[in-house]
């Protein structure tokens, strides 16, 4: 199983309707694929119409309760959760004091890797145990980021962040690309910010996530958008991104 992260220190830069979409695409090309909320607001999980206090979530897992099979969800064909709750907040506490803290959710995964070709953690903003647990449990990082300055500002603390994640706890960790999230072509200032990252040298993929409210219609209703809305421009540019990520994918051997 190959693990990738969804992750920004930024909020409101579309990581969860990223993990949905990819996960829905993927899994309808016969890959086995796991989404993973590691994030408390457990929008990922709602976006799934799923209820993560209903029965065992992450937060049991990371607490050592139960195991991680015990807590996973059909989500559709070949499309499975570990769901999360608010109660995660409270666990993500109680990993301070954990010896080995940052592997524990690499471990939890390693427990199911047999059943899956891919896992998908949709990370909450900033930068607690979560995160760097997620981190440090990937193989590679997706890093949606919207195209204006103070997003570019908070990516640029988030590679650094890779960067140190890299040398202290997953030499292996990839960057699989900078996805542009909520982009509008009319916009001077959105353009100017992709010419400012790739003249600096940085990874922005060539494709753009554009704003649609049925985007939140379709998670709101608990469904892929490439479900809810299949004529969307959006979807078509998911499958573009599925594309990306089938090409990693498949260079990685899965």
């Amino acid at each position: 199983m190959q693990t990738v992260a969804i992750a920004n220190h930024k909020g409101g830069v579309g990581k969860t309707a990223t993990a949905r979409e990819l996960g829905a695409i993927l899994a309808s090309s016969r890959r086995r694929v796991l989404l993973v909320d590691v994030d408390p607001q457990s929008s990922l999980t709602a976006a799934c119409g799923q209820d993560g206090d209903a029965g065992g979530n992450l937060a049991d897992v990371i607490r050592g309760a139960v195991a991680m099979s015990a807590i996973l969800r059909e989500v559709g064909p070949g499309l499975f959760l570990a769901p999360a709750s608010l109660a995660l907040a409270s666990a993500e506490l109680g990993l301070a004091t954990h010896k080995g803290r940052e592997a524990v959710l690499r471990r939890a995964l390693a427990s199911v890797g047999d059943r899956f070709d891919l896992a998908l953690l949709d990370t909450h903003p900033g930068l607690g145990l979560l995160t760097v647990g997620a981190l440090a449990a990937a193989d590679g990082v997706l890093i949606p980021t919207q195209p204006q300055g103070a997003d570019l500002r908070a990516l640029a603390l988030f590679l650094q962040t890779v960067d140190n994640v890299r040398a202290e706890l997953n030499p292996g960790l990839a960057v699989l690309g900078i996805l542009p999230t909520f982009y509008d072509r009319r916009l001077t200032h959105h353009g100017a910010a992709l010419e400012a990252m790739r003249a600096a040298g940085l990874p922005v993929l060539s494709v753009a996530i554009g704003r649609t409210v049925r985007m939140a219609e379709a998670m709101a209703a608990g469904l892929p958008l490439a479900e809810y809305d299949p004529h969307n421009p959006q979807t078509a540019a998911y499958n573009d991104l599925a594309e990306v990520v089938t090409t990693w994918l498949n260079d990685n051997r899965i």
